[in-house]
């Protein structure tokens, strides 16, 4: 940071209580010198640890401090035993809109308004909830009053765009979008939701420009850095991959989808490949695959295989002796010379359901240790409606939920999982975040019948 914004910045940081301008004189100051986003979050994340208890004027300062580094349930906790006045009711709005909690942050808004925030800049942050919350009508209704006022500022070009792209209406969110960064170039939600417009149409090298922008401007949001992560772990750059992963677990260690796509970068930058093992698998498939015709047989057991519909060693491993015996005219005879035949090979009847079961239950013993929730919860229509483009998924799993056509979080839940593993690029780690995130709004994946 250079001298005169260190000064100024300072001057802030020492003031004992904190409000809605001085929180926004300090991102103009943090955007105009470069890496001084990153530099002063050291100083907000000493501030919080430096007063873990604070009270009045105090309480809204280390509320503020909370929200800039994007912990928002925090900065809400701390809010509450704040100095009750206009500024402790806009960040407690703002904090409960990233928190998905829009009828209650429309409330604090209204409480906004009457204690002094002016009343356009109200109604524009609440045509963002209802546009966010999915009431596009109302959120453009709003717009309309406030196009005469406000059009020539960066935030309501950037609610337009909003207001366009979940409408379905991209090129005109696009506009929206370049439009207010025309205004005003450190807008940064604008610069968020063109990086993710871009990044879910396939323009990966924008998107990151833009990305980058965001995380080098404060709050830093952690959906910029995980999508961020993702497209660079897609790109083979798993060092900026892990890079963008740790940042957002420095802010919160228990962060889920950073630690699944840190172990994902982390994995693919130690894969190799092993030469031994793949041959051992490539003689073993050759194994399945030989004919069971090729094997000398009584005819009886050449038949009853034959119309079972079992034709190679494969087949043979994957079927049980009770269901051979179950066959009519397959006795213990035909039995026992199919178990020496595949023993000679150091194969058995039924080996492969078994090694199947062991596997499965690996798994969902991991999955279940991962996602269960204690107790089921009763899931209002409003939860089940929510766009899926709302929900802090990452690209890569919007990419395929757009594939599939799932709009909201009641499609998501009709699908099972091999519903969404049959999708491109949908790997165990994507499943893996779809779970936690149904898990946090009381959900789950339709089971196989």
């Amino acid at each position: 940071m250079d001298q005169d914004t260190t000064a100024s910045l300072a001057d802030i940081t020492a003031k004992e209580t904190w409000t809605i301008e001085d929180h926004e004189q300090m991102l103009e100051q943090l955007f105009a010198v470069s890496n001084a986003a990153e530099k002063f979050k050291g100083v907000l994340t000493k501030l919080v640890a430096d007063n873990p208890e604070p009270r009045g004027g105090a309480a809204l300062k280390i509320g503020i401090a909370r929200y800039m580094l994007c912990r928002f349930a925090e900065a809400l906790d701390v809010l509450s035993d704040a100095t009750d006045n206009k500024d402790r009711r806009w960040f407690q709005a703002l904090c409960l809109m990233h928190l998905r909690r829009y009828d209650e942050a429309a409330e604090e808004l209204a409480r906004t308004k009457a204690r002094g925030v002016s009343a356009d800049k109200v109604d524009l942050k609440l045509a963002e909830i209802h546009a966010l919350a999915g009431d596009l009508e109302s959120a453009d209704k709003l717009l309309t009053s406030l196009s005469r006022a406000l059009s020539e500022t960066a935030e309501y070009h950037y609610v337009r765009g909003l207001v366009a792209e979940l409408a379905g209406f991209g090129d005109k969110a696009v506009e929206a979008y370049q439009q207010a960064l025309s205004i005003d170039e450190s807008y940064g939600e604008a610069t968020f939701r063109l990086a993710y417009f871009y990044d879910l149409h396939g323009d990966e090298e924008r998107a990151i420009e833009l990305y980058r922008a965001c995380t080098s401007q404060p709050p830093v949001h952690a959906n910029a850095l995980l999508n961020l992560a993702v497209l660079y772990d897609d790109a083979g750059d798993y060092d900026e991959a892990i890079a963008a992963a740790r940042r957002v677990l420095a802010n919160d260690p228990s962060h889920l989808r950073a630690r699944l796509i840190l172990k994902d970068a982390q994995s693919s930058k130690v894969m190799y490949y092993d030469e031994e093992q793949a041959k051992r698998m490539a003689y073993r498939s050759a194994v399945l695959e030989t004919p069971v015709t090729d094997f000398e047989l009584s005819v009886r057991a050449r038949n009853c295989l034959k119309k079972m519909n079992i034709r190679t060693l494969g087949d043979l491993v994957r079927t049980s002796e009770a269901t051979l015996m179950s066959y009519k005219n397959f006795g213990e005879t035909s039995l026992r010379e199919i178990r020496e035949m595949l023993s000679a090979r150091n194969l058995s009847l039924g080996q492969a359901l078994e090694e199947d079961v062991v596997q499965d239950a690996a798994l969902m013993a991991a999955v279940s240790a991962a996602f269960s929730s204690p107790a089921p919860v009763e899931v209002s229509e409003e939860v089940l409606n929510t766009p899926v483009n709302q929900v802090d998924f990452s690209i890569r799993v919007q990419r395929a939920l757009e594939t599939i056509e799932i709009k909201t979080l009641g499609d998501l839940i009709t699908k099972t999982e091999a519903d969404l593993l049959a999708c491109s690029n949908f790997g165990q780690t994507s499943l893996n975040e779809v779970h936690a995130k149904l898990t946090e709004y009381g959900l789950k994946l339709s089971e196989a019948d």
